[in-house]
């Protein structure tokens, strides 16, 4: 499964989920991501909404196999309950 989360720079929410996803990637061979720097990239949280569907306040914004998963929170709610990540 293929994980992208959209971030910015000093977001602890962001370092949350990439370290999150980091682990998920040693624990699993099924399990890659990319991180993409929102600001580096050019990318806005409207762009995101395009995606989305819907108003984008916060980011991480987390889509998993292209389906929006939702921010910090929801990633590691679902990577527990789908995923095997139980150690915070």
């Amino acid at each position: 499964m293929f994980t992208v989360i959209f971030g910015r720079p000093g977001c602890p929410f962001c370092v949350r989920a990439k370290q999150i996803a980091e682990k998920l990637e040693e624990n699993r061979d099924d399990f890659e991501f990319n991180y993409i720097d929102m600001q580096a990239e050019g990318i806005s949280k409207a762009d995101l909404e395009k995606t989305v569907g819907k108003p984008v306040l916060t980011v991480p914004q987390i889509f998993i196999d292209e389906k929006h998963i939702g921010g910090c929170d929801e990633f590691e709610a679902y990577a527990r309950e789908h995923l095997g990540l139980y150690a915070r």
